[in-house]
């Protein structure tokens, strides 16, 4: 008889969406923060686009590459421990498998059948690598992320964040005005989206990423405001 399912779990990792969002997020911020500080030293208009679009293009690229290291790294690391824990699979199988006992002992099952489980599940190579590897390093060999998908994820959340607050410029806005607003949609919007992998409400998400992107918009834009006062 199959036992019955009487609740169902979120996803507490956050999955695809906690990357997403908060990639998007950090190029919102970041972007609205730099166009404020540009537009705050009274820059024209042509400047600020520029300005919007450097700092676009550069954050994208550096998300990607940084992610892209930062991944390609861990999985290195994860596949080299991987590779000891399958050497000592060959090497010594019966202490490995009193090792996988002791393990399950550990988590309060009897000496008996925490041994015989251990034997069972060291009967196949490749199950007893993964309930290893799983057990000892928290991966498994097959699931390890992939850094080209982490720097194209990373690169097309941040840009599309980065995006809204040159929307208006590329239409021809000749004030910061139209900008904010949109950065100050997409900010509550964000964080309202965040509060899906969190227990807080929706409404207090999004003003909490919004009052964090209007003080960073408005530090810049007083530095901007304060160096083109000063002519320098």
């Amino acid at each position: 008889m199959t036992a019955e399912i009487h609740h169902k779990h979120r996803d507490v990792t956050g999955g695809w969406l906690r990357p997403a969002v908060f990639g998007a997020m950090d190029g919102l911020v970041s972007n609205f923060a730099l166009i404020a500080g540009v537009a705050g030293g009274q820059a024209g208009q042509r400047v600020v686009l520029l300005a919007g679009l450097a700092g676009l293009a550069a954050g994208a690229f550096s998300m990607a590459a940084g992610e892209y290291v930062s991944v390609a790294s861990q999985s290195e690391l994860a596949q080299a421990e991987i590779e000891v824990e399958r050497l000592e699979l060959d090497r010594h199988p019966q202490a490995e498998q009193r090792e996988l006992a002791e393990v399950f002992q550990a988590r309060g099952v009897d000496p008996e059948v925490a041994a015989e489980v251990a034997r069972q599940l060291s009967r196949d190579p490749n199950d007893a690598l993964e309930v290893h590897a799983r057990e000892e390093l928290g991966v498994a060999p097959g699931e390890l992320p992939s850094p080209l998908l982490a720097a194209v994820s990373s690169f097309l959340s941040f840009a599309v964040g980065a995006v809204l607050p040159v929307l208006p410029y590329l239409l021809g806005a000749g004030s910061l005005w139209p900008a904010a607003v949109i950065a100050a949609l997409g900010l509550f919007a964000a964080g309202a989206v965040v509060s899906r992998i969190t227990t807080r409400a929706w409404w207090y998400g999004g003003l909490r990423q919004l009052a964090f992107g209007a003080a960073a918009a408005a530090i810049t834009y007083g530095v901007g405001a304060l160096i083109g006062t000063n002519g320098l």
